[in-house]
């Protein structure tokens, strides 16, 4: 009988703590719609924050909760929009395709030098010094951007600018932060006819700077006024929609090729072939 009465009272005890930890659970247990694993699983699961969440699985709570639209993953573009939209049982949005351009053609040959940097190589340090070139807008070459890349679609050419892999690039916009001189921005896929150049200086002062760089001409505004004009002394495409496809060799008689095509050398190649 002695030991049969702490058998019992333990017994007793484990069941009393036994049914609370399950009345714990019942109470405190946290609800989680079963859509955001499966949004989670469409994902590509890139984690690399272009959405500004921490993380694809950060993201997919979001949708779910209709806090950022279906296409707010940049990186995986139409097909994973249609995904969402189909697995939350609404309409998927229209998605434009889009692409980072680089605005600026100083080449280390084009822009020419003030002085030579000797300390950390980023394009960050380099800029809170001024940098290198005399133009004080331009591309300063050390590649912050590349690095920033999580998709390796960027790489710097031989003259010191980088270049675009347009068959990586996601949109993800991680070298438009990157870049100290906001030198990146996504357009659409479909835009072709860009400005290549940031410079604000006067005609005669971003000529010295730089061979390539807007003038202030005003040739590409008066061609094509009702989409491009000039502020600050330079030429800012305001509707790129308006621009009159035969109206394009007027603007690209800028004589320093500051705006222009971003495929022109293709483009001439294919109709030469042609």
């Amino acid at each position: 009988m002695e030991i049969l009465i702490p058998i019992i009272t333990m017994g007793a005890l484990g069941f009393l703590f036994s049914m609370g930890l399950v009345f714990a659970y019942k109470k405190l247990q946290v609800y989680e719609d079963p859509k955001i694993e499966k949004v989670s699983e469409i994902l590509p699961q890139a984690n690399c924050g272009a959405c500004g969440y921490a993380g694809c699985r950060a993201f997919a709570e979001a949708v779910v909760k209709g806090e950022v639209a279906a296409d707010g993953c940049p990186v995986g573009g139409e097909d994973v929009t249609t995904q969402i939209a189909k697995t939350l049982g609404i309409k998927a949005p229209e998605v434009i395709q889009q692409l980072v351009r680089l605005h600026c053609r100083g080449t280390h040959e084009a822009a020419k030098d003030r002085g030579s940097y000797v300390g950390i190589a980023t394009c960050l340090a380099s800029h809170l010094i001024g940098g290198t070139k005399q133009c004080s807008y331009g591309c300063l070459h050390s590649g912050d951007c590349v690095r920033a890349c999580p998709f390796d679609a960027l790489h710097m050419d031989g003259e010191g600018l980088p270049i675009v892999d347009e068959n990586k690039c996601t949109a993800c916009g991680k070298c438009v932060e990157a870049c100290p001189r906001n030198l990146f921005e996504l357009h659409p896929v479909s835009q072709e006819i860009l400005v290549f150049c940031r410079s604000l200086d006067k005609g005669a002062a971003s000529r010295k700077a730089c061979k390539n760089a807007c003038i202030a001409c005003g040739i590409c505004a008066r061609a094509c006024p009702e989409a491009i004009v000039m502020e600050n002394n330079i030429a800012v495409i305001t509707d790129y929609k308006k621009i009159d496809p035969e109206k394009i060799p007027e603007i690209e008689k800028c004589p320093t090729n500051a705006i222009g095509r971003l495929h022109r050398d293709q483009e001439e190649e294919k109709e030469n072939e042609g």
